[in-house]
């Protein structure tokens, strides 16, 4: 038996519904992954510069308590597995792959931040093993959120692999500001 689907969505100002959509951004119209994605980066800014990567993981992992939470309310109140505009995982995936850029000395280039953002949004989108079978096959405020914590680390799989090989290279102070 399917869960009911309600017609509308909590209200916008509810708490959960502005965690889950960090802060409403997932209700954009057209592509609410990337647009939470975005969001999740500029949020990352101020995370990193008081912090660092210690303050990007802990952040990350405060999203993921707070949001199995608050996509529990949501999916319970819609009767909706994963809704789009629950963007809450992505803010917690995105963040895994930016700490990662901290070990590899690139967390101050911006450069980076963007290389960190199209790895991660390919591993989201593309899902390969093990990312889409957790979103097809995991249940729940965890299925939510398993797929996008497991992109998270293979995005940042691929960075630590290009900035070895650039640094191998000699060709790290091409695409990389000290």
């Amino acid at each position: 038996m399917s869960p009911r689907r309600h017609r509308e969505h909590l209200p916008r100002h509810h708490p959960a519904e502005l965690i889950a959509t960090v802060l409403g951004s997932g209700n954009a119209r057209r592509a609410p992954g990337t647009v939470g994605s975005v969001a999740a980066l500029f949020l990352g800014i101020p995370v990193a510069w008081a912090g660092g990567a210690e303050a990007l993981l802990l952040g990350a992992l405060v999203a993921i308590l707070v949001g199995w939470w608050a996509i529990r309310m949501v999916t319970a109140h819609d009767g909706i597995h994963d809704p789009g505009r629950v963007v809450i995982d992505e803010l917690a995936g995105l963040w895994i792959t930016l700490a990662a850029l901290a070990p590899l000395g690139r967390l101050g280039d911006w450069l980076w931040w963007i290389l960190a953002f199209i790895a991660f949004r390919t591993f989201d989108i593309a899902k390969p093993f093990p990312v889409g079978w957790a979103d097809r096959h995991v249940r729940g405020a965890l299925g939510v959120i398993l797929d996008d914590l497991i992109a998270g680390v293979y995005a940042a799989i691929v960075l630590g692999l290009i900035a070895t090989g650039l640094d191998a290279a000699g060709l790290s102070p091409l695409v990389h500001t000290p």
